[in-house]
């Protein structure tokens, strides 16, 4: 999910996007007024969630810039453990949070959501602590303004990724990739519309 800066979000944003698959397919999620979001598409949602289908299964997940919370969610409908997500408007956080009580309510035989976890803060500070636990599966989907990949990348290989960890990064087309950090993989890289979208698989050392 990226963040629009420094404009508001554009009056035809959608006020809600729809989870496409998994056991919550078609949930609907709520897109907050003035948190500045916009949605990665269904097109690249769609996309890059055949590419993960074979990592999805039990995986670990954190998604940075949250946002609305969408990929996170959408890895936890089609089989992920858990998902960790880090967003630092309150307003936001405080969405993905009912999000998950509304989606994980026991009374819909869904899943238990004990471990997932939401925390408001800013993801670069964040990754610059000692790390709290490991990933298999990382959204790096920073504001495109932002211009802060290869930095999010070097924070990450500081001791974030499980072996054979994958990674999904996310800009504008008329930025490039960065340069991966050493041991890391350029796997897929596609592009839609403004979107250029990629997956990196992290080598065991």
């Amino acid at each position: 999910m990226r963040r629009r800066q420094p404009s508001p979000r554009r009056s035809g944003t959608p006020g809600s996007v729809r989870i496409i698959g998994g056991r919550w397919r078609g949930r609907r999620i709520d897109v907050v007024d003035g948190a500045e979001l916009r949605p990665t598409p269904d097109r690249v949602r769609e996309t890059l969630f055949n590419w993960l289908m074979p990592v999805l299964p039990g995986v670990r997940c954190l998604d940075l810039y949250a946002g609305t919370g969408v990929l996170g969610l959408e890895a936890l409908s089609r089989g992920a453990a858990e998902s960790w997500f880090v967003e630092r408007d309150a307003g936001a956080a405080a969405a993905i949070e009912a999000t998950l009580q509304r989606l994980n309510d026991p009374g819909t035989g869904s899943r238990d959501g004990s471990t997932d976890r939401v925390l408001t803060t800013d993801a670069e500070r964040w990754l610059g602590k000692p790390p709290l636990s490991t990933f298999g599966l990382v959204f790096l989907d920073p504001p495109y303004a932002a211009n802060n990949l290869a930095d999010l990348c070097t924070l990450l290989a500081r001791g974030w990724l499980a072996e054979q960890a994958t990674v999904y990064l996310e800009t504008s087309r008329s930025q490039s990739l960065p340069v991966l950090p050493e041991g890391w993989h350029l796997h897929r890289e596609s592009q839609a519309g403004d979107v250029r979208f990629a997956l990196a698989t992290i080598r065991s050392s």
